[in-house]
């Protein structure tokens, strides 16, 4: 694990034993100065303030610009700053506080301390998370006052916390917490060195489809180990402690509107590199713009025709049969579904038009195996062949109650693959991005067609990686070192034309902070 240091404005302030983590004073960091052979490293920041141009804003400052990761951010710290902007996080916080019926109905107020998102009252425990999840501080204290007719509460105030104000009785609390947040024993013996990176797999235990089974995902930590790579498995719940990674990889199935893509979001928006990568996601999770990408890049499909209410009445004489109708934006195969004729067409599409207002119609057309070719920043990693689940027409046959056949997986050497069927899905996935990409194809007789491009390919152990093994999470996980390490660099050597102004004296100023 990268190394972990707590920056303190005097020695005092930190009164507890913290064997394993170095806490140093501002001025001793300050005085670090960058270090080009220097790992990354984790920068908790419990200066006594962080108000603007103090030594504790100085701190959370130049650990960025040395590409450090530190809590709390320079974002964060504005936020604190600017009243619009906390008024606007703190309306949609009081919607976790409830009636909080564990206290007394004569009790108006009170003041809550929050450590790393954790608070002794368990009636508080969500507000409490929720409370580090928007602001990122790690200690807070925050004024709740009961609202007029006894039967809610409001924040009156909120602000950081000096460490000097913890209350002895606490002292538990507290290192259970920075525990918690360091991700390690809080009281264990010193680790002479760490890994060279810390890498989040999100995923969720309870998805019956997921791109990677948890074995898969296990073996991932497990080899990371042999490569000095921390890999930890993190779920939804763990997106407040998202920051303290190097990297994320997202094992879930994405969507817009769901957490994997405010994941991917809130990493790319810290610098931090993550596959999939917001854009990968919107690009791949919609198959009307793959539909217009794919034609107006001259690549090959099956002929696609777009679908809305008012153009469903003349469609018909359009139509070759069967048809194959898709809902834009699905996953898995549950929104795509075949017409053998005009009455059924009308049927499905009804029904579709209830989930989407715009549907994809495309020819049929049929092989016994869809191509799936895996692509990583523009190279090939591994492929295979998706037969069709046993008399069906697609590759997963979804039942009843969630239940679903699968056809079988057939890895194929890449240097086994025809050229036909690389050359197409390497230039459809550039027009993406430079991330990791599963591209499925139909070899037939007149050629190759991409049918889409997914922005998280299963990837599994004894079916993907069958023709390639180990090597081929070994080339992931070397792919997210080399991202981080040039992320590293970058900040240690920025071009002297990139050097960014203090345009947050300007910021802060026009708020009247």
């Amino acid at each position: 694990m990268p190394s972990q240091l707590i920056i303190v404005e005097k020695s005092s302030d930190f009164r507890w034993s913290a064997p394993g983590v170095r806490v140093v004073t501002a001025q001793e960091f300050i005085a670090e100065g960058p270090s080009l052979l220097q790992r990354s490293r984790r920068i908790i920041n419990l200066c006594r303030s962080y108000a603007y141009l103090s030594i504790g804003y100085y701190v959370s400052l130049l650990a960025e610009a040395r590409g450090e990761r530190v809590t709390p951010s320079m974002e964060t710290i504005t936020d604190l700053q600017v009243k619009v902007v906390q008024a606007q996080k703190l309306a949609g916080l009081e919607r976790c506080l409830g009636t909080l019926v564990s206290v007394p109905r004569a009790v108006e107020s009170m003041r809550i301390q929050i450590f790393f998102g954790q608070v002794e009252d368990r009636d508080l425990a969500e507000f409490a998370s929720r409370s580090f999840e928007l602001f990122r501080c790690p200690l807070l204290a925050i004024d709740l006052e009961r609202l007029e007719g006894g039967d809610g509460w409001k924040v009156a105030a909120l602000r950081p916390l000096d460490l000097r104000d913890i209350d002895a009785t606490r002292d538990g609390l507290f290192l259970d917490s920075l525990a918690h947040f360091c991700r390690r024993p809080w009281r264990n013996a010193p680790s002479t060195s760490g890994p060279r990176m810390d890498l989040a797999i999100l995923h969720d235990p309870k998805d019956p489809l997921p791109p990677s089974k948890l074995k898969t995902l296990q073996a991932m930590v497990r080899i990371g180990q042999s490569m000095d790579i921390a890999v930890e498995l993190i779920e939804k719940k763990d997106y407040p402690r998202l920051t303290q990674f190097d990297a994320l990889f997202i094992r879930e199935t994405t969507a817009i509107a769901h957490h994997t893509f405010r994941f991917a979001r809130k990493a790319a928006g810290e610098g931090m590199p993550v596959i999939d990568d917001p854009d990968s996601i919107l690009r791949c999770t919609n198959k009307a713009f793959l539909s217009e990408l794919l034609g107006a890049n001259g690549i090959a499909t099956p002929r696609t025709l777009f679908l809305t209410r008012p153009t469903l009445a003349g469609f018909e004489n359009q139509l070759s049969y069967p048809a194959v109708l898709k809902v834009p934006d699905g996953a898995f195969s549950l929104s795509v579904k075949k017409a053998e004729g005009w009455r059924e067409f009308q049927e499905i599409a009804a029904a579709m038009f209830k989930q989407s207002d715009l549907i994809l119609v495309q020819d049929y057309v049929y092989t016994a195996f869809d191509w799936r070719i895996g692509i990583l920043a523009g190279e090939v990693i591994f492929a295979a062949k998706y037969f069709m689940s046993s008399g069906h027409w697609q590759i997963i046959q979804h039942g009843e109650a969630g239940a679903y056949t699968e056809g079988r997986t057939q890895a194929i050497p890449v240097e086994d693959v025809p050229r036909e069927v690389i050359e197409p899905a390497v230039r459809a996935a550039r027009l993406i991005g430079n991330g990791l990409y599963g591209v499925d194809l139909k070899q037939t007789q007149s050629g190759v067609l991409v049918i889409e491009i997914n922005d998280n390919p299963n990837i599994d152990l004894g079916l993907e990686d069958a023709a390639v093994g180990e090597g081929l999470y070994r080339k992931l996980l070397s792919h997210f070192q080399t991202l981080v390490d040039a992320r590293h660099r970058s900040f240690l050597q920025p071009p002297a034309a990139e050097i960014p102004r203090p345009h947050l004296v300007q910021d802060l100023r026009d708020t009247g902070s």
